[in-house]
């Protein structure tokens, strides 16, 4: 149950080092301690911001993606790594909850993942982008069900979701079950154009209401001269431009403190929790405004593994075949 309590959450805006990966965590590093310093509990960052969300791919065609990819497999993280136990020992000593965007490597292919690490350094979830959006799907593979779950964290009740996933009702609806208070949400920033950020804006506060939850917000942002690095062409450029919204949004879909649409900074802010049942008590979309025996999400949170074994009957035990004699 939601207590009487205040969170201060933190959403970050800041460019990635689109040269190394080591470079963008120690940007990473930095803020956490900047907004540890603020008394932050909660801290998001902008999506897949480990090493760098891949920008090219949006503005470059599949035959010339080729040499970007391969850095981007070079660069990724692989979990558990130096990088995230850096990550963990960061949230550790200062007692925050950290929600962090990567490209996660797992063999042979890349995942858009959300990494939430709870206020005493534990990995408390590990989750994947269901459906990779358009241009995405070049880069990443599918995540599954498992992740899409809600998990107790020093600050509360937290669940993730990235980018378009917002646009998936059923996955919304499945934390939204599992009565999330704190919803972390991430978008790549610097992308699409001005529209981007506008749409953002009403999704996030729109899943704010509907949810009856806070809702934690961070886009990323680039620089010219990294806009320039990614294709020269002025005209393709206007596709790495504008499209950030870096908010924090209250169960009442409003919002918090002004929103970030340019340039690098962390929006800092206190959610009053007691605001969750204060909207809940008006509309609980998964309790009393819910009508299960009409509409009822079946959600199939098993993880999908590519291979399962079964035990051929040579490698049953003696023990075992006694027991079932």
């Amino acid at each position: 149950m939601t207590q009487d309590r205040i969170i201060r959450a933190a959403a970050v805006q800041i460019a990635p080092d689109l040269t190394s990966r080591a470079g963008t965590v120690e940007r990473v590093l930095n803020a956490i301690a900047e907004a540890a310093d603020k008394g932050a509990q909660l801290i998001v960052f902008p999506e897949t911001f480990v090493p760098w969300y891949p920008y090219f791919s949006f503005v470059l065609p599949p035959v010339q993606q080729g040499p970007e990819h391969l850095r981007l497999y070079d660069e990724a993280v692989t979990v558990p790594s130096t990088e995230t136990r850096a990550v963990a020992d960061a949230a550790r000593k200062r007692g925050v909850v950290i929600v962090l965007g990567v490209n996660e490597r797992d063999h042979g292919s890349l995942y858009n993942t959300q990494l939430v690490f709870d206020a005493d350094g534990s990995l408390k979830l590990k989750r994947r982008k269901i459906t990779p959006t358009y241009h995405e799907r070049m880069i990443w593979g599918q995540g599954d069900g498992a992740g899409l779950k809600v998990v107790e964290t020093a600050v509360g009740r937290l669940g993730a979701l990235a980018c378009w996933e917002h646009y998936n009702p059923l996955a919304r609806y499945a934390l939204m079950a599992q009565h999330e208070e704190i919803h972390a949400a991430h978008f790549p920033g610097s992308l699409v154009g001005p529209i981007f950020g506008e749409q953002i804006e009403v999704t996030m506060r729109h899943h704010a209401l509907e949810a009856g939850c806070f809702v934690v917000n961070a886009t990323g942002w680039l620089k010219e001269a990294q806009i320039a690095s990614i294709h020269p062409d002025p005209k393709l450029q206007k596709g790495l431009r504008d499209g950030c919204m870096t908010c924090i949004i209250t169960p009442e879909g409003r919002h918090a403190v002004p929103p970030l649409t340019e340039g690098e900074g962390i929006l800092i802010a206190d959610l009053d929790m007691r605001l969750i049942t204060k909207r809940k008590r008006m509309m609980d979309s998964v309790g009393h405004y819910a009508r299960p025996e009409l509409l009822r999400l079946l959600h199939d949170a098993r993880p999908a593994m590519a291979m399962q074994q079964v035990a051929s009957p040579q490698e049953t035990s003696p023990d075992t075949e006694a027991q079932d004699a």
